[in-house]
C-alpha cells in the first residue's frame, strides 16, 4: 500500500469516473484516522477534490415546492387541515398542493417561518 507521503504527491484533478471511484476508496480507507495526523490532511484534500468533482458532475436540483411541503407535512404527521394557517383557508392547501394554484409570496413567508422550508426551494416554483 502507497504511503501518504506518495498518494499526497499523486494528487490530481479528477478526470474520469475511474479517478473518482480511486479517491473515493482512499478516503473510505482514510475515514477513521486520527485527528491531527498526516491521514487527516490526506482525507481533507481529497474531500476537497472530490466535492468539486461532484459538484460539476452530480447537481442536484433545488426541489419542487409542493413536493417540499408535501414532505413537511409527512415528517411533521401534518395533515391538510394543519397548513389553513400558512395557506388562508382549506381550498386554497388544496389548491396550492393539487397545483391549481401558485404559492403567493406571503404563503412562502408563513411557510418559510412556520415549516421550516428554505425560502430559495419554495420560490422555486
Amino acid at each position: 500500500m502507497k504511503t501518504v507521503q506518495q498518494i499526497k504527491s499523486e494528487l490530481k484533478a479528477i478526470h474520469s469516473d475511474s479517478d473518482y471511484k480511486q479517491y473515493l476508496g482512499v478516503i473510505d480507507s482514510l475515514i477513521d484516522c486520527k485527528e491531527n495526523s498526516p491521514e487527516e490532511e490526506l482525507l481533507e484534500l481529497i474531500s476537497i477534490i472530490v466535492e468539486d468533482y461532484e459538484a460539476v458532475h452530480f447537481t442536484i436540483e433545488p426541489p419542487d415546492p409542493v413536493e417540499a411541503i408535501k414532505l413537511k407535512m409527512e415528517e411533521n404527521g401534518l395533515k391538510r387541515k394543519d397548513l389553513v394557517d400558512y395557506f388562508g383557508s382549506p381550498s386554497r392547501v388544496s389548491e396550492v398542493l393539487n397545483r391549481k394554484r401558485p404559492l403567493t409570496l406571503e404563503m412562502i413567508r408563513k411557510i418559510h417561518k412556520g415549516l421550516g422550508i428554505s425560502a430559495a426551494t419554495l420560490l422555486a416554483s
